[in-house]
This record gives structure tokens, sequence and C-alpha cells, in this order.
């Protein structure tokens, strides 16, 4: 292995130099700044089979050894010593490239930052920064950044309590799917009356679902109806033509249902008659609502309803998940009053809500997080 110290006036330079002595295979040990501008260590491995040879051509021929070579080191155990290698040369150039971006765009580092502290999608920050100029200062960049977030969330308005329609609520067990469709309810009958409004318990799976749908129906005054088996929701929406409002509890299912599929199915062909929305606990980790949001695609939900938002520590991982699977979004719920705890999505509303979480919370972006998100070699030798 060969090691070599390299000071350059700047970045760029300290690994240009370092390219030219020892290609492109040299790995970056450490890097500092100095007076004289930056220092880099670096260091190559050379080819021992090349060494060997080079040596038995300079020297005559040994006898043979005693003792019997060692064995190659397997293939499995060089493999993982040049991830081990690709590693630590990638965490170098990010942290190099991420105080280059930082030097160079303040103001854009600076909101990649505040995104990250939000809760905002990697993909999501990166695409939203970068379209700002290069002179724009922080707080126009901030009003760029969350008006660009709200342009990108989809909402539907308050057009189900406006014009009616037939939906089927879905989604995990627990998400508040029938609270929320309580909510609906109640509200459809303050506006419109109960005349033109008819629920559907096709929750089967719950115990004690159904009878809490019946007791609903008894309390605010419309029809309850239960299809015998879930495969035969179509026949009953062909019945129900005539109401303008039909809000549908399908059972709460976990991600590793086996029925889940078949009833996602039966949900798909009924397109026609009907729109599927997904039920989104605010409350849950990003990574799991893409799951969720992967998992019930087959039922090709139309929109979204966002539960349990006063739950939330933060927002921003909920909005990048529906503005990534350009799911549009119908209502929030915060909290379990009925029906006062539910307001139509408005974009804006939400990305001011998020922010105002992130800055409650006290929410800070590990420097680590940042620069292997947002650290580019490209961005230190270009």
């Amino acid at each position: 292995m060969k090691i070599v110290r390299h000071t350059a006036p700047d970045m760029r330079q300290a690994l240009r130099a370092v390219r030219e002595q020892l290609g492109e295979e040299a790995v970056i040990l450490s890097s500092r700044r100095t007076p004289q501008g930056v220092e880099i260590t670096a260091a190559v491995d050379f080819d021992a089979g090349s060494i060997e040879a080079q040596a038995a051509a300079a020297a005559p021929a040994a006898p043979a050894p005693l003792i019997a070579p060692q064995p190659d080191v397997p293939a499995e155990a060089m493999g993982k010593e040049l991830q081990s290698l690709r590693r630590m040369l990638e965490t170098q150039l990010a942290q190099l490239a991420w105080n280059d971006r930082t030097r160079r765009a303040p103001v854009h580092t600076e909101l990649l930052r505040e995104l990250t502290e939000i809760g905002i999608a990697q993909d999501l920050a990166d695409h939203i920064v970068g379209q700002l100029d290069e002179r724009v200062d922080l707080t126009q960049g901030r009003r760029f950044a969350i008006a660009g977030l709200s342009q990108y969330l989809l909402v539907t308005g308050d057009r189900w309590l406006e014009t009616g329609g037939r939906v089927a609520f879905v989604g995990g067990t627990g998400v508040g799917k029938t609270t929320m469709l309580a909510k609906l309810a109640v509200r459809w009958i303050l506006r419109h009356g109960p005349k033109d409004l008819a629920l559907v318990a096709s929750d089967t799976v719950r115990i004690g679902a159904q009878d809490q749908m019946q007791a609903l129906g008894q309390l605010l005054g419309v029809p309850v109806h239960v299809p015998e088996r879930f495969e035969a929701l179509p026949e009953l929406l062909t019945r129900l033509e005539r109401h303008r409002l039909v809000l549908i509890d399908t059972p709460g299912s976990s991600l590793r249902d086996a029925q889940l599929a078949a009833r996602l199915g039966v949900l798909a062909n009924c397109a026609s008659k009907l729109e599927t929305a997904l039920v989104l606990a605010a409350s849950t980790q990003a990574g799991a609502l893409e799951e969720v949001v992967q998992r019930f695609r087959p039922a090709n939900p139309t929109s979204c309803l966002l539960t349990k938002v006063d739950e939330a520590a933060s927002l921003g991982g909920a909005l990048s998940v529906l503005i990534r699977a350009r799911l549009p979004l119908s209502y929030t719920s915060d909290g379990q009053r009925v029906p006062e705890d539910l307001r139509p999505a408005r974009s804006l509303e939400l990305v001011s809500h998020a922010v105002r979480l992130a800055k409650a919370s006290g929410a800070a972006a590990d420097e680590d997080l940042l620069r292997r998100r947002f650290g580019r070699i490209s961005h230190a030798t270009t």
C-alpha cells in the first residue's frame, strides 16, 4: 500500500493531484483545512502479483521453500474488504462534497437542513432546492420551499359532502376508518339531511364492527346494509344507486393478511361504481406509510384521508409519501370528536403545520445524515 499526502489551495486541485499520482482506485483516508488550503491523505494498494513478478525478474531463482505456501485469501473476505474500502471512500467524499456545497451555496444547504428537520424525503427536498436561483436569500428560499411543497401536495376539496359519491374506506387495522366514516356521515346529515345517505357494513373481521355500524345508522336515522359476503358488494351497490352518498366500511387489514389481495381485487372490479379512499394515520412512520400505499395500490385508490394528525410528532414524512405517490388528500382528522374533528384538506395549512411541529419539537438534522443524503462527489470535483 502506498500512502501520500497532498496540500492544495482548494479541494478540487487536491483531488486532481491524488488521482494523477495514485489513479482512480485511490482511497481518501482523511482531510483537513490548513493555512495553505486543503490537505488530503490518500492511499492505494499495489498489485501483489506484479510486485512478485518484478522481484523474480531481478533476482536469481531461489530453491523451492520447505514450508508450503499459505492458501490464497478467500474471495468472500476480499469482497468484504473491498466493500469496506468503498464505504470509507464514499463517506469521505460525501463529507468533502457536503462541506464544499455548504461553502458555495449556504442558503441552499440551510434549506436542505430545514426540510430534513421537517421530515421531507431526500429526493423531494433536493428537487425543490434544486429549482432555486443561486442568488436567492434565505427568506425567499423558505417561501419558495413552502409554496413548492403546497403545490405538490394534491387535495380534492370538500366534494363528497357537496356532491356525494360512493366511497369505500380501506386501510390498516386501527387507523380510524370507521370513525372517519361516522364524521362524514354526521356532516352530510347536518348539511343535507338523512334522506340520500346509506351506510354499508362490510367489515366481517373485527368483532362488533357491524354492530357498531348498525348503532350509528339507528342514531342517524339512515339505512345500514350488510352484504352476505365481501364479493357481493357490486350487487349491493347496484341496489343503492338512488342514494347520493354511500359510505362503505371495509375490514381493517394487516399487510400480511392472506385475504387482503382478494378484497382489493373486488374493489378494483367495482371501479365504475365506487371510488376507494385509503385511510392513513399521520402518527405512522414514513417508511411504514410507504409500504401501506404500495400494498393497497391494487385497489386503485383515488384519494386519501389522514387521521391522527394530533398524535403525529412530525408531519413531513406523511406529506412526502402522499406527494411521491401523487395521492390526493381529501380530509384530515385531528381528534376523536364526531363530527368536530374533521376538516377538508388544505395543502398550505398542512405544510405550515408540519413546519410548526418541527419547531415545537426542536427537531435538528444530524450533520452526518445531511452529508450522506446530500453529499455528491460532483459538487467537490466540478
